[in-house]
């Protein structure tokens, strides 16, 4: 069941890498119920296996990118986020005081906070791009113009999943020219 998991995850990151259009230094933000990804209700079946596999199958591919990948707490922690200690200097976020545990936070906050090199958690970022596994609900994570993204995975195990990508807001009117590359 694992490696079908980071396969998924694999896949689904790799086709909103493909329409994202990231920028170095772009957050990319998960939220994750590993207790919905083993087929339980959120919250009741945390798993740390596949906490940790999350990790190893996304984080990798986030860094080549030249982007942070950062993980959303649960609702015990104030869907505060974990990221790399540099992105929350780069983006200016101000860092708060908590370490996801498995019942507060989360295996795959856990697992990313064992993962990265200074951790440190902030109550909110704005990502560019974000992976929902499990309808823990990002949209608080990310940035004002979210766009769904429809990729041919979307269960990671028993989890459903949702990806976004943003997109600058249009702004202007009728006579206003817009770039497409940022559409």
């Amino acid at each position: 069941m694992i490696e079908n998991i980071k396969l998924q995850a694999k896949t689904a990151l790799e086709e909103l890498f493909k329409v994202a259009n990231l920028e170095k230094g772009d957050i990319v933000v998960v939220g994750c119920s590993t207790s919905e990804v083993m087929g339980e209700k959120v919250g009741t079946f945390s798993s740390l296996d596949v906490g940790k596999a999350l990790v190893e199958t996304l984080y990798p591919m986030v860094k080549e990118k030249g982007c942070y990948l950062a993980a959303q707490c649960c609702e015990h922690l104030n869907r505060s986020v974990i990221i790399e200690r540099e992105a929350a200097r780069l983006w200016g976020l101000e860092r708060v005081n908590v370490k996801p545990q498995l019942h507060a936070g989360g295996a795959f906050a856990m697992s990313l906070w064992d993962t990265l090199d200074q951790p440190c958690a902030v109550e909110r970022v704005s990502a560019a791009a974000g992976m929902d596994i499990g309808s823990v609900l990002i949209g608080m994570q990310l940035r004002q113009v979210a766009v769904p993204v429809r990729t041919s995975v979307d269960m990671i195990g028993k989890a459903r999943l949702t990806v976004a990508r943003t997109r600058p807001k249009f702004v202007g009117g009728e006579r206003a020219l817009y770039v497409d590359e940022l559409r």
